[in-house]
């Protein structure tokens, strides 16, 4: 039993899958001081504090739901902006850089000398 306990934990999957919980982790920390301490007071600066905790619809409090759902568009803007736009940017430089030229276009002799080629082995064929 404890084999396979021992070979499950070496899998490289499992150590590549804590590894990513563990980073995640960390980022989420960043990415929410980046909301709270940065962007947040920014969006309160330009249009006054944005808490929607009083807010009510009649009988109903929306107010924590609206604010929920602000953190969430920012948290994903922070994170698109901040992360996803910058490395496909990345890996699109990457792939153009791999990515050989074509080959340039044969000039004017060398379309004329395939054209002498092609027709010399059509004669010698009929």
């Amino acid at each position: 039993m404890l084999k396979g306990f021992r070979e499950f934990i070496a899998r490289g999957n499992v150590v590549d899958l804590a590894v990513a919980v563990i980073i995640g982790g960390a980022f989420g920390k960043v990415v929410t001081s980046l909301v709270e301490d940065v962007l947040t007071p920014v969006l309160g600066a330009l249009g006054g504090a944005p808490d929607f905790s009083a807010l009510k619809l009649g009988p109903v409090k929306i107010g924590n739901f609206v604010n929920s759902v602000v953190n969430f568009l920012i948290v994903a803007a922070a994170i698109y902006f901040v992360v996803v736009a910058p490395v496909q940017r990345l890996h699109e430089r990457k792939k153009r850089a791999e990515t050989p030229p074509p080959p340039p276009e044969p000039s004017e002799e060398a379309k004329l000398l395939r054209e002498i080629l092609e027709t010399l082995k059509a004669r010698e064929q009929g």
